[in-house]
Order: C-alpha cells, then structure tokens, then sequence
C-alpha cells in the first residue's frame, strides 16, 4: 500500500498536489547535488564546461592520464543536468496524473 494516501489526508492536501511536489522537490535535490560535483571538478581544473575541459585537452594544458575519469564523469553530470531540468518542465507543465502514468509506461517498456 502506498503512504501518499495516508501522508496526504494528515496533511490535508490532495494526493496529486502531495506527488507532485513530492516529485519536484526529489528532482531539485538531484540537480543540486549533480551542480555540486560538476562545480567541484570544474573548480579542479580552472574549467566551465565539458567542451573547455576538452579543447583543453586538445591544446595539451591538461593531461589525460589521471582525468579522464573526471571528463567523462562531468560529461556525464552535464548530460543529467540537462535531464533534470527537462523532467522539472514536464513536472510543471503536465498534470501530475499524466506524468505518473508515462513514467509507468516507460518503466515496463524497459522491462521487455
């Protein structure tokens, strides 16, 4: 059994309302932590972005041994970035009962 129905009648607020924000809030902590670490390796390497941390690869001011992993890992983060602050615009823009119900229809189209 779910506890959104429950959560949502001690707080007094509808069950939409309760996933919905419960979803925004999940995501704006995910972006927040996913801004830390590219700030972090960013700050690292004196870098802004993937791309600068690739053309300085290419000018030789940056060694690839020892930070590949880390160019590969801000690539990444920069990648998540991006689909967080989508799924937020989908989250605000959609009604609550029409995200959940495409979540659960990609999730078991990913189970076949």
């Amino acid at each position: 059994m779910s506890a959104i129905p429950k959560i949502s009648s001690m707080l007094n607020i509808r069950q939409e309302d309760l996933e919905k924000e419960s979803i925004k809030t999940y995501l704006h902590i995910r972006l927040v932590h996913c801004k830390s670490e590219i700030f972090n390796i960013a700050k690292k390497y004196g870098i802004s972005s993937i791309e600068e941390f690739e053309e300085r690869y290419k000018k030789g001011e940056i060694e690839e041994e020892g930070t590949w992993e880390d160019f590969f890992k801000l690539d990444h983060l920069e990648a998540e970035k991006e689909s967080i602050k989508k799924a937020l615009e989908v989250v605000r823009r959609v009604p609550i009962k029409d995200y959940l119900m495409s979540l659960k229809l990609s999730s078991q189209t990913s189970l076949m």
